[in-house]
Formats: C-alpha cells, sequence, structure tokens
C-alpha cells in the first residue's frame, strides 16, 4: 500500500511538472506593475489648478482658464505639467483671439453709416481676417449700429533660429509659439523687420521660371509676409515634412495651417525680430 502511495505521489509531480513547463514564461524586467507610476501625484498643487483649468475650459470660460493656467506657470515652474500647461494656454489664447469674448486687448466697436471692415481694420492697426473671426461673421457686409469686437493688441514676432521657433508677442506676452524652418548655413538674417506685404496663394518667382500658385513645385505654400527686406518673409510650404529643420534658402517657413493663422492675426507693419 505504502509503495502504492509513493507512486502515485510521483506520477502527481510528474503531471504538476509537465502542465508547468506549458505555460509560457516571461522574464521579471518585461512584466510591468498592476499600476503604473502617474507623472505627478494626485495631491499636486499644480496638478489641482490644472484640473480646474480644464473644467472652465469645458465650460467655455475660457478667460478663468487662462488665468489659472498663467498662475501654474509663475508659481509652479519646475513642474511635471508645464508643458501641457503651456499647450493649454495657448490653445485658450487662440480660442480667445478669434471669438467674440472680450479681453483687455479688444474693443467693442459700433458700425457706423459708410464704415467696412478694411476701413475699421486700419483705424485700429488690425486685420479684416482678424475681425471677421472673432465675430462669426460669413462675409464683410456689415450693418450700421452692429457691435463688432475689434483687437487693439500691438503684436511682434520673435524668431529664435536655434531653435527653429517663432513666438506670437502681444506686447510682452506670448500668445504661442511654432516651430519653423529656417536658413541652411544660416542663410536667414538676424535683425529686426516689418511686415511689408502679405499674399494669399502666392506665385513664386524663381530664376528663370515663374511657378504658379496651384503648382506641387511651388514652395511658398498658401500664404506669403514679406519683409522690408528683398526676397525674405515667411511662408507656408508643400512638404511639411521639412518644418524644424534649418534647410530654408533664407526665408521663414511654416505648416500651413498655422501660417493662415498667424496671417489672420498679424496687419502689414509688424515687427519681426530675428535672432541666433
Amino acid at each position: 500500500m505504502k509503495n502504492r502511495l509513493i507512486i502515485a505521489g510521483i506520477a502527481v509531480a510528474v503531471l504538476i511538472g509537465s502542465s508547468l513547463l506549458l505555460i509560457p514564461r516571461k522574464d521579471p524586467a518585461s512584466v510591468a506593475p498592476a499600476v503604473a507610476e502617474p507623472y505627478q501625484k494626485a495631491d499636486d498643487p499644480s496638478l489641482i489648478m490644472f484640473g480646474k483649468a480644464k473644467k472652465f475650459e469645458e465650460k467655455g470660460d475660457l478667460l478663468s482658464a487662462k488665468k489659472i493656467y498663467k498662475k501654474i506657470l509663475t508659481k509652479f515652474p519646475d513642474s511635471g505639467i508645464v508643458k501641457n500647461v503651456r499647450e493649454r494656454l495657448y490653445s485658450v489664447n487662440m480660442g480667445i483671439l478669434f471669438s467674440p469674448i472680450p479681453n483687455e486687448d479688444s474693443v467693442f466697436y459700433e458700425v457706423k453709416p459708410g464704415d467696412t471692415l478694411t476701413k475699421i481694420a486700419r483705424e485700429f492697426g488690425t486685420t479684416v481676417e482678424l475681425i471677421i473671426k472673432s465675430n462669426n461673421l460669413s462675409n464683410t457686409v456689415i450693418r450700421p449700429m452692429t457691435r463688432l469686437k475689434v483687437s487693439t493688441a500691438k503684436y511682434s514676432i520673435l524668431v529664435d533660429k536655434s531653435q527653429n521657433m517663432l513666438m506670437l508677442k502681444s506686447d510682452e506676452e506670448v500668445l504661442k509659439t511654432y516651430t519653423v524652418s529656417t536658413g541652411a548655413d544660416n542663410a536667414t538674417p538676424t535683425g529686426t523687420y516689418k511686415i511689408r506685404n502679405k499674399l494669399i496663394d502666392p506665385t513664386w518667382y524663381r530664376a528663370g521660371a515663374i511657378v504658379p500658385p496651384e503648382s506641387p513645385e511651388n514652395i511658398l505654400g498658401t500664404r506669403w509676409m514679406g519683409f522690408d527686406l528683398d526676397s525674405y518673409g515667411i511662408h507656408g510650404t508643400t512638404d511639411e515634412s521639412t518644418i524644424g529643420m534649418h534647410i530654408t534658402k533664407g526665408c521663414v517657413r511654416m505648416r500651413n495651417s498655422e501660417i493662415e493663422e498667424l496671417y489672420a492675426i498679424i496687419p502689414v507693419g509688424v515687427e519681426v525680430k530675428i535672432i541666433d
């Protein structure tokens, strides 16, 4: 009887061992922990403020959201969520700019008989496109006694060649940053310039050829903002994979969607500063 029990025990052990061999084994180092560590502690004050700001965004209260995002950047500059905060702040800035929401850099203007959007834009140093977008207009037709939000901000542009970054500023506040391309072999000139002209769907005049806007060979993309320095300016692109590189012949190159946004904001005469 004892021998039978020993034999039975050996058989069970063999069966268990065989089944264990069939279970796939993992390298302990490759096994992820059951709960991933958050990049910020849940009780971190910057994270709590970030959550409040996002709730204001969801409710459409962009001014309150902006105030909190700016406070986070001031009080917690070393927080792990600074990058996220900046992205949300830039988005909120554009949301305020392109909406009827009043802010410190705008006024409400009552349309008078004989007014046109071009006339109003010239009077306040803004653009027709920005007035249209800020007031959700479907066309350029305006009627007397209509109240329009009009930007009074003094915009400027700063291009940092070392980082391939363009900053849109209102006075000293950075409203948004854009990744751009600048000149190969330091071809983009440093200095302070002004926007001299603006063109939608520009024709490219290159040596020995005229390239129309619809041509895939037209490297200028959908917008051109020329400097008061011949042959230099900010423009779009037909190849967005080059954005972020030192690759142009001297101009500042942007994604089409982003230069279209900037084009709507920036009037002729705005200062552009380019630094190394």
